[in-house]
Order: structure tokens, then sequence, then C-alpha cells
């Protein structure tokens, strides 16, 4: 059976069985928040402590996310996600049982809270970096907005779930399930044998590999229009998940029944943003539909703060739903695309990094703003920064796709290694210096010096920690492209980096060259230190 584009990644085994454990993970994790949510506005009944719950979800991500994303590109991913999902049950499960004795306080509570967000933040890079793994490049997109329609159904269903199990068995049995939840991801990837990468280098070191990463993104356009779109649409859209506990209990006068339906509903209107992207892609571009999403979250959000009763309450979060799933599976795709996977791990660690930071700033400042101001003033306010960062930032475009050859493209090799230095070359922890001469024809310079522009990101994005370009003041057509790598390995890993699109740069501007002379490379020689007089 032939199943609808907006499913085309299930039909993929593999997918299938990542996808449902990662949607019983979720049900668990939204069993967690409404019950830890409901929890603290019982123990500490103010917008900014309450707050403060969510905020002890995502502030590990903020911290730990590039580490994490690092360490994952550099071992097994499997094995490292398996940890992770032990840390995090082991941590629910000393919430549960402290909940059900009676011993929980609100700061036991954030303290717990923190420590599965720590393993969620370690958790997060290589989880989403493997999902790239299993689906054809075509179908990353839709894969991203089937995760969130996992995400979603969790929400549609957990909080619900969670409200009922809140007044049946108390916060200690919605926090027992969750950890019970996390055996299902155990099990997944137990039963994945998961092909190993042949390694022909050294493993990168921790603080050289998150280097490479934050100089991957800050070189990869794509990356950078990633996260500015997405600080811009979480910054504001932190409200509702802030706020909604007090807009519940004190706004509307109602239980805890009534905020898991509100978050289920938030959850539905997920559900159907992800079956409608498909549709919504054949005529909205990337950035459109992201824009378009953004005006639907921030009228869910006005909506949420207008309403007095539970039923503009619930149309308001079906509609932040639509617009928050929309937005997110949208951009975190462009970021998924950006990155080659050698650095795919570090580059979503540096997307949460820009998203968990917009929502930490933004849980605190809107929790921070309904103490001052009031809860609904403060959900009006933050609905209207959402329409109007959706404007300003619309022209930061996540459309373009990276133009790929036809073919494989050679560039010239440099000269071998002297054998004598070999040795000394492996073992050294000194920069390399690389060059590249090119002669250019006067009436050709504007077009060298723009090529030289785009090759400058590409040395940066394979990770060069140094670039620059000479001209000869003797001779204008001489000019000497000069770049250093950290290490010789760093080097060697700059020549695996390459991809088709890059070498295509690279030969472009070595075909303006009326000669090429060789990339030569230098290692830096210590010096012994002149003796003292």
């Amino acid at each position: 059976m032939r199943l609808p584009p907006a499913l085309a990644p299930l039909r993929l085994k593999l997918f299938r069985l990542l996808w449902t454990a990662n949607t019983v993970v979720s049900l668990g994790v939204w069993l967690q928040n409404t019950g830890a949510g409901w929890l603290m506005a019982t123990l500490s009944p103010t917008p900014l402590t309450v707050s403060l719950v969510q905020a002890a979800t995502i502030l590990p991500v903020f911290l730990l996310a590039l580490p994490a994303g690092a360490i994952a590109d550099i071992l097994d991913k499997r094995v490292f996600i398996l940890a992770t999902q032990i840390w995090m049950a082991a941590a629910a499960a000393a919430l549960a049982v402290t909940t059900v004795l009676g011993h929980i306080n609100a700061t036991l509570l954030l303290a717990f809270t923190f420590a599965i967000g720590v393993g969620a933040a370690v958790n997060g890079p290589a989880w989403g970096s493997v999902l790239i793994e299993v689906v054809p490049r075509r179908d990353v997109a839709q894969a991203v907005a089937l995760n969130g329609v996992g995400f979603n159904i969790a929400r549609a269903l957990g909080p619900a779930l969670a409200g009922f199990l809140v007044l049946w068995g108390g916060p200690g049995l919605a926090f027992g399930l969750n950890a019970v939840s996390y055996l299902a991801v155990i099990a997944a990837l137990l039963i994945w044998n998961r092909r190993k990468r042949a390694e022909t280098l050294p493993r990168e070191r921790l603080g050289g590999a998150i280097r490479a990463g934050v100089r991957f993104a800050r070189y990869a356009p794509a990356m950078r229009a990633s996260m500015l779109r997405c600080a811009a649409f979480f910054f504001p859209a932190a409200a509702p998940w802030a706020l909604l506990p007090l807009v519940v209990k004190a706004q509307l006068g109602l239980g805890a029944g009534t905020y898991g339906i509100l978050l289920g509903l938030m959850g539905g209107g997920g559900v159907a943003a992800g079956m409608l992207l498909p549709r919504a892609r054949h005529y909205l571009s990337r950035g459109d539909t992201v824009f378009y999403a953004s005006v639907l979250a921030a009228a869910g959000t006005a909506a949420l703060g207008l309403a007095r009763t539970w039923a503009p309450a619930a149309a308001g979060m079906l509609i932040f739903g639509i617009g928050w799933t929309a937005a997110s599976s949208i951009v975190q795709s462009v970021a998924q695309l950006a990155a080659p996977p050698w650095v795919r791990a570090r580059a979503l660690a540096i997307y949460q990094l820009a998203l968990n930071g917009a929502l930490v700033a933004g849980t605190f400042f809107w929790g921070w703003l309904g103490d001052v101001i009031g809860l609904p003033q403060s959900l009006l306010a933050s609905a209207g920064t959402c329409a109007v960062l959706a404007v300003i930032f619309r022209r930061i475009g996540i459309d373009a796709e990276e133009t790929r050859p036809k073919g494989l493209v050679s560039v010239p090799a440099p000269d071998e290694v002297d054998p004598a230095l070999a040795p000394v070359l492996s073992a050294s922890r000194d920069r390399v210096l690389e060059t590249q001469a090119y002669r250019i024809a006067p009436a050709d310079r504007a077009a060298f010096l723009e090529l030289m522009a785009e090759i400058r990101h590409v040395r940066g994005r394979l990770g060069a920690v140094a670039w620059r370009l000479y001209e000869d003041v003797s001779h204008p057509e001489a000019w000497l492209e000069v770049w250093q790598a950290e290490t010789w390995s760093d080097h060697l890993r700059e020549v695996a980096r390459l991809s088709e699109a890059d070498r295509a740069i690279l030969a472009r501007a070595l075909a303006l060259s009326q000669r090429q002379p060789p990339l030569r490379r230098y290692i830096a020689v210590p010096l012994a230190k002149p003796p003292h007089r």
C-alpha cells in the first residue's frame, strides 16, 4: 500500500522502529512536564517559580548542547544514546520515588527536572543526527516533521493522561511512567545494528571538535540563517509554555484536567501541521512557511491571553500548536540538511543552543513580565513580539539549496610529504600553514575576489583557524591564499571533508589562474630559547 506523502518516511522499517520508540519517550516526557508544572503550581504558585520548571528542563540544553554534539560526533552514537537514556530513566525513577514517599519540595523538583534535562541535552544532538542517517535526503524534511508529529501525538495524549494520573494517583505516578518510557528507546537501540564508519584518522579531541563545529556554523550560510530564524520565533513563543499552568489555574479558574486538555489540543494542532506540511511545501517556500507559521503562533498566543473561559483558550492552543510545529520542523530540517555527516551532531547542537537559548531567555523574561504586568498582558506582549520579529526576519532566507555539481570535480593535490618528516607530522600538535598561489589577469580580478570570498567560507567550514588573501605589491597579478589548521591531523581531516560543491568552488578559482603552482604546507617548528646572558 502506497503511503501518503506526509507518511512516506515510515515505509522504512528502521525509521518506523526509531520513530515509534521516540514517540513513546515523548509521551513519557509529556507526563513528566505536565506533572512537574502542575506540582510546582501547587508547591509554589507564582509565575516566576512555575516558569522555572520549563527553565530547568531546557537550561541544560543551553549549557551542554555544544560539548554533547562534539562528543556524539567523536564516539559511537548508538552507545552514546544508550548511556543518556539510562541516565534519564534513573533520574526520572528517583523523582517518582521521592514524590511518592512525600519528600518532594520545590527545590528537589527543580533539581530532578534539571537532571532529566541534562540527559535530554546530551542526547538531543546525537539522536537528531542519527535520524538523517536512516532516510534518503529527499525525505529529511518530512522525517523531521514526522518526528514532530510523534511528539505532538504524545503531546495530544500525554497532558490529558497526565491530568488524569495526577488526579487519580498524584504526580508521582506520572513521573514513574516517564521512567518506564525510556525502556522503549533502549530496546530499539539494542535491536538496531548500526554500521560503524571506518576511521582512518585519530579521533578528534573535544576542544578541537567544539571549535571546528563553531567554525562550521559560522561559515555555513544555511546554518546561520536557521539559527537566526529559530531564535526570532522561539523567544516570543516561550510564553504559552511557561505561563499556561497559571493561565489555567489563575486566569481561567480551572484544574489539572483542563490544563492537560489544553496541552493536548496544542499537540493536536501539531499533528495537523505535520500532516499538512507536504501540501504546504507545494505552494510556499520554506521561508514563507516559517513566516505564516509564526503569524499563526502569535494569533494563538493572543487568543490565550484574551481568554477568560476554556473555549477561546482551547482555540488559541490549537492554533499555536499548528504554528509551533510548522515553524520548528522547517527550520530544524534546514539545519540538518546544511550539515555533512562529520559535523552533523555539532551542527544540531549549535542549532539547539540557539533554540534553547531563545526559550530560556523567553521563559525568564515572560515569567518576569507576568509578575510585573500580569498574565494576560504578558501573553499579548509576546504575541505582538512574535508577529513583529516574523516580519523583520522574513528577509533572512532559508530557501537556498546547495548547488551539487554533476560528476566528480578534481583539484590539484599537494606535494607528497617527505618521508623523513612523516613521524614528526603524526606526533605534532603545532599548527599547519597552507598556501595556494594564483596568477590572475587584471580583467579577472573582480571575479577572482568574489570567488575568494566564497573560498574563505569553504576553508572556515572545513576547520581553518585563520585565513588571509595577499596581493603582491610589486606584481599585482600575483596572489597568495594563506590559511592554518590547528594540527596535522586537522589538516588531513580538512582534505577528507571537502564536498563536491566545495571542490567546484576551488576549481573555479584555480581555473582563473594563468599558472597553478602546487599547494604548499608548512609545519610550525618550535625554536630553542636563546641562552640568558
